[in-house]
């Protein structure tokens, strides 16, 4: 008793008094931390800077607030924004066709380009008093998501003046006079911009880029200038063949200091319009069939004045941070936008034609295979959407938060590819074969497209969510980062010995919660609801007090070697992504109103999300490089083993039962699909063909019947069967109109396009019916 006495009253000592705490522990520490600290490049640190903390930093606290969360408030539209969205928008999708577009034109249409510029399409961040629109990050999600459903190709055109380029750096880095001269032609259209970041040997390492630029003198409008003399080689620039000014992103040096700032500035970005001599742009490539213009650009010795820098000659050198800190509107919106896209027209028209078509005498919704795919559209793109909400939240209430859009990015585009395959598995050859009806081919085919740009997704996965989430999100380590990277060294050490303690306490936390968590199953846990879903919110909070453990252990045991070991990191990327994943499908629960119809979609969501938490720190354990460590954070967090399981059978029926009926359900999960009613329309004469066969439901059992009974023939469809149905007696008079409608669209529905031989062949794809 008295030893034990004698260890607490030393620790307490030791803990207590700074200056024995100091030399016993900080600054062996300290020492131990700047020799394990990852090093970081420029490009590297800027990165790691760039952005805000958001929701994240509350998972990776393990402690989430989820009051916090729940009291975010639901991004809503402005009476201007609503009233775009009624009538400028719906006027552009209904004059959309997109096979035209991508199998005749490969160009979108004179008439829409000019709509789109007239209309303000391309200046949605571009402020009023530029004559923009300025719109939010929610109506911009929106409206590029909208347009998506209805063509990849217009998005695309829509959605890139509005994200990472000449607009936005302007906006918040130009000098005035460059706002003044710039800004109001990009917003009426008479300058299409694009932005040139990408090149042959410059692409997810975009620090490397082999472009540049070198400070002198030369001859501008007649006149001797300062400048810079530039060359440069770029590829995979969207609207680089129709631009009229180009951002360009370049490396500048000074070699005679003629500014001032030494002889390596660094990435400086540029605005130089098109006609500008030197600038070469015009080949286009062909990104997997679409029609949105993107291609190359060239420059050799081209001079541009000084003041063509965006932000003037201050921000030499600045344009990797520029870039990093205004990626969020791509990677938060753009491109989520269009995963969502692919999700909403998947669930609506894969519900449709399960039901609309038929096998063995059953709508193939029917049957369990197709059930299970469609539980994995119905599940995943209720997380899809959710998580889009969440991300838009966050940018509407003026965060720019990096770690979340980059994990936005990658986990949308990616549930978005699942989605698309499956939602092919179940149309069969109605998914493959290409013409006017086919609604889902040229999305599915443009799936990579969204996958690769903004970083592409192996690259933000493995380097970027978790290598940024680690530092950022941290209450601590960026804070110890600064301490150690302090020139005076005793400062620094203070500075870390309050931070240590801090931390230690935090750690310590966190694995005995963790722990206690294991033991009880989180049963008691904190939760902001009651209900079915207060199971989740305990299950999400004890696997944030997991992931702040795992993490810091794997920091402190690999230290710089971490950065190096992709695969375990990016699956505690994986973690903290679900975590937010279900987040949002949590607040977007709450935020509906706790819909009994999205039940079994927000069981579905949430069992999955847990289930690849569980398979993320399974894979961490496993390949941990320690083996024993592995093992103790295992026991630590699951003593009694990861319990978490894929959803389950009835969830997937669940929800291809509800994909299968028309209502206010179906309108709230897919409503961003697009459609005419009208029978010539892609989507309009499957979604005609659904909704009048469910109003002859009972008609249609009828007819089932008295085909197994031999009255009418099994083999008979359309007119035949109807005239059949009445001759039997099986229908009245009133019901033979009607059902020879219906069958005229369902048959439209199950079949596809053919086009006569000679047309292929010359290139020209005119259905014949």
């Amino acid at each position: 008793m008295y030893v034990l006495l004698i260890i607490i009253a030393a620790i307490a000592i030791i803990l207590g008094v700074p200056d024995i705490r100091r030399s016993l522990i900080s600054r062996p520490a300290f020492g131990f931390f700047k020799r394990v600290l990852p090093p970081l490049s420029a490009t590297e640190r800027d990165a790691m800077e760039a952005g805000d903390v958001w929701w994240d930093g509350e998972l990776f606290s393990g402690k989430p607030d989820w009051h916090r969360l729940l009291r975010t408030k639901k991004p809503v539209f402005t009476a201007e924004e609503q009233s775009f969205i009624d009538n400028q928008l719906e006027t552009l999708l209904a004059m959309i066709d997109d096979f035209d577009i991508v199998m005749h034109q490969r160009d979108l249409p004179d008439e829409i380009w000019e709509y789109l510029k007239k209309e303000g399409f391309f200046a949605m961040i571009i402020g009023k008093q530029h004559g923009g629109l300025d719109f939010s990050a929610a109506a911009n999600s929106h409206i590029v998501a909208r347009i998506a459903t209805r063509s990849l190709s217009v998005a695309v055109s829509v959605m890139v003046p509005n994200s990472l380029g000449p607009g936005e750096l302007l906006t918040h880095y130009g000098t005035d006079e460059q706002k003044d001269y710039w800004l109001p032609k990009l917003s009426n259209g008479s300058a299409v911009p694009c932005f040139a970041l990408t090149g042959p040997e410059a692409g997810s390492d975009a620090g490397s880029i082999p472009d540049h630029g070198v400070v002198c003198r030369g001859q501008h409008d007649g006149e001797e200038v300062l400048g810079i003399r530039l060359n440069w080689e770029k590829r995979y620039i969207t609207l680089a063949p129709i631009a009229d000014v180009l951002g360009l992103a370049f490396k500048l040096d000074d070699p005679e200091e003629i500014l001032g700032k030494g002889k390596h500035l660094g990435i400086t970005c540029a605005l130089i319009p098109t006609d500008h001599p030197g600038v070469v742009k015009g080949d286009r490539h062909f990104p997997l069939a679409q029609a949105f213009m993107n291609g190359t650009t060239y420059g050799k010795d081209v001079f541009i004045p000084l003041d063509w820098i965006i932000g003037g000659q201050d921000y030499a050198g600045k344009g990797w941070r520029m870039l990093v800190e205004c990626l969020s509107a791509g990677r938060g919106i753009s491109l989520p936008a269009l995963a969502t896209a692919s999700g909403h027209v998947a669930q609506r028209m894969t519900g449709a034609y399960a039901y609309v078509r038929h096998q063995f005498g059953l709508p193939i919704g029917k049957f369990e295979g197709v059930q299970a795919a469609m539980g994995r559209i119905g599940g995943l793109n209720y997380s899809v959407e959710s998580m889009r909400r969440l991300t838009v939240a966050a940018l509407c209430e003026g965060q720019s938060p990096s770690v979340i859009t980059a994990m936005t990015k990658y986990h949308m585009t990616e549930m978005g590819r699942t989605i698309g395959n499956d939602a092919l598995d179940i149309h069969a050859g109605k998914g493959i074969q290409m013409g006017p009806r086919n609604y889902l081919a040229s999305n599915y085919m443009g799936v990579p497209i969204s996958i690769t740009v903004e970083g592409a997704n192996i690259l933000t996965r493995n380097l970027m969510i978790f290598g940024q989430g680690a530092t950022r999100c941290h209450p601590y380590v960026m804070k110890e980062m600064a301490a150690a990277g302090n020139p005076d060294e005793d400062a620094g050490l203070r500075e870390f010995d309050n931070l240590l303690i801090k931390h230690i306490g935090f750690a310590a936390g966190n694995t005995i919660t963790s722990f206690w968590h294991g033991l009880t199953a989180a049963r008691f846990a904190a939760t902001p609801v009651s209900g079915e879903t207060s199971f989740y919110y305990q299950q999400l909070s004890r696997m944030s007090r997991s992931l702040a453990m795992c993490a810091d252990v794997a920091m402190l045991t690999l230290g710089g070697d971490l950065k190096r070991k992709e695969m375990i990191s990016a699956r505690l990327g994986d973690v903290l992504s679900h975590l937010y994943i279900a987040s949002a499908v949590l607040k977007r629960y709450e935020d509906d109103g706790r819909q009994q119809a999205d039940l079994p979609f927000v069981r579905y969501s949430l069992e999955h999300h847990l289930h690849q938490i569980g398979v993320a720190f399974d894979g961490f354990y496993q390949n941990f490089p320690q083996r024993f460590l592995g093992g103790a954070l295992r026991f630590l967090s699951f003593p009694f083993g990861i319990q978490y399981k894929a959803p389950a059978d009835q969830h997937c029926q669940d929800i291809a039962e509800a994909m299968m009926v028309p209502g206010v359900a179906r309108e709230r999960h897919t409503f961003l699909c697009y459609y005419k009613n009208d029978a010539q329309d892609v989507t309009g004469h499957l979604e005609l063909a659904f909704l009048k066969m469910h109003a002859l439901e009972d008609v249609y059992k009828t007819l089932r019947k008295a085909q197994k009974s031999g009255e009418i023939g099994a083999d008979l469809n359309g007119d035949g069967l109807a005239d059949a149905a009445l001759a039997a007696g099986v229908i009245d008079a009133g019901q033979l109109e009607p059902l020879k409608e219906c069958e005229r669209l369902r048959m439209r529905a199950i079949g596809v396009d053919s086009f006569a031989f000679d047309d292929v062949k010359a290139g020209q794809f005119n259905p014949l019916d």
